[in-house]
């Protein structure tokens, strides 16, 4: 036992106070001294000095449900709007959010009209909101908080967020344009990038201060020659980037130069694996070129890559009426029917890949599956015996094979009983 902790077993609470303060100078980050520092400070009356160590212990674990007590504990009495505001972050942290959102407008009410505690609640609120998925019940909170008078680049960004989120793309223009003119620091690139996506590249052009952001501007207006000449200036650093190569694309397709876009998605995708732009650059550009098939497969991939599955399966299947010999389509549809559900459908198309890959031990597997599924254990035994001679060591035949088999002969066996009954008792077991 240490010397604090003696001085604590004799009640001599002074004495381990003191004895846990030069503990915690050699080591101010130890939550264990802080805890006991805070609770020997308010049993010593030492109420702000307690609140100190509280805070310092939140400020090094914030879920630190100990510390978020101690402090509603000290405020429940002192200062409503603390409390409130403690209680609420207790309940957060447990989970509990309608009872936070309650405490919080309680921290409102308990602010006495003093706009920086105001300003603290609803901020809260407003991210309580997005944390549930009530995204224009933060956006009514964000916009408190500015009628407040908070301005600073955080909450407009916050709100032109979330006014986005929600299908409003003109309130994100409205709200970083109020920001502009304000002059908030930080406003101005965020709007030109929604200029952009609002078409309005004109206007982009007029406030952007980054040479990527005007390339983009320059082509939407069609200027690709001017656009052409930024990209050719932009430094070593920039033409290492992936919106340096997305842009390039764009100027190729502008100008009919096909193949060197397709190419410089190529080089876009190294930085971008598996980006829906890439698919979407891509089935624009073979569109153009007349190759509907791989058309249709960039589609199909660019659905899948935004989670879109079913749309995939439609485009997939547009690119297999095209050409309905091509593995990486036909294996597509089968695994993409299995994920879906549509089991007998994804059968029909690992039936398609195997007589396209005679040797392909995933369709053989699923197929023996799905033959499984379906209780005909004579038609899994044949893709079962077919992918052990190429894949002998192969688990799902190892553990299924004889089973399998076993079944089969006990059916057959059935059968044979019950044929022997009905000659017995006259009737014609060749009839059905």
């Amino acid at each position: 036992m240490g010397i604090a902790e003696q001085y604590e077993e004799e009640e001599k609470y002074a004495e381990a106070y003191l004895e846990y303060k030069k503990q915690l100078s050699h080591n101010t980050n130890n939550v264990d001294l802080l805890t006991h520092l805070g609770h020997l400070a308010l049993m010593l009356d030492k109420t702000e000095d307690a609140v100190s160590y509280y805070l310092k212990i939140i400020s090094i674990d914030n879920t630190n449900t100990m510390a978020h007590e101690q402090l509603m504990s000290i405020y429940e009495n002192t200062d409503r709007f603390k409390y409130y505001v403690y209680r609420g972050n207790l309940n957060i942290l447990q989970g509990h959010y309608t009872y936070a959102l309650n405490d919080y407008k309680k921290a409102v009410d308990a602010a006495g009209g003093e706009e920086d505690k105001i300003i603290t609640a609803r901020m809260v609120l407003g991210s309580i909101y997005e944390q549930i998925d009530k995204p224009d019940k933060a956006i009514d909170e964000y916009i408190q908080v500015i009628d407040h008078g908070a301005d600073d680049i955080y909450t407009y960004l916050k709100l032109a967020g979330l006014y986005v989120k929600t299908d409003y793309l003109q309130g994100a223009i409205n709200i970083l344009e109020k920001a502009h003119e304000k002059g908030i620091e930080g406003s101005g690139e965020p709007l030109a990038g929604y200029y952009i996506k609002a078409s309005m590249p004109d206007k982009a052009l007029a406030i952007t201060k980054e040479p990527l952001t005007k390339i983009r501007a320059y082509m939407d207006m069609e200027e690709n020659e001017k656009a052409f000449e930024l990209l050719q200036s932009l430094d070593d650093k920039s033409k290492k980037t992936s919106q340096y190569y997305a842009l390039l694309a764009q100027y190729y397709f502008q100008k009919y130069m096909f193949d060197e876009a397709l190419e410089t998605v190529n080089e876009y995708e190294k930085l971008n694996y598996n980006s829906p732009l890439v698919y979407q650059m891509r089935a624009l550009i073979y569109e153009k070129k007349e190759n509907y098939f791989q058309e249709h497969v960039n589609w199909a991939k660019y659905n899948l890559a935004r989670g879109e599955k079913d749309v995939a399966i439609s485009e997939y299947l547009n690119a297999y009426q095209i050409n309905d010999k091509n593995i990486q389509v036909v294996e597509a549809l089968a695994f993409l029917n299995e994920e879906t559900g549509d089991k007998n459908k994804a059968s029909e198309f690992f039936e398609e890949l195997l007589e396209l890959e005679p040797k392909n031990k995933t369709a053989l597997e699923k197929l023996a599956r799905f033959r499984d599924y379906i209780g005909d254990y004579e038609g899994a035994i044949e893709y079962m015996e077919r992918l052990k001679e190429i894949d002998p060591k192969n688990q799902y035949v190892a553990l299924n094979l004889d089973k399998f088999k076993e079944k089969v002969e006990n059916a057959g066996n059935v059968m044979y009983f019950f044929r022997n009954l009905l000659k017995k008792f006259g009737f014609d077991s060749s009839e059905n």
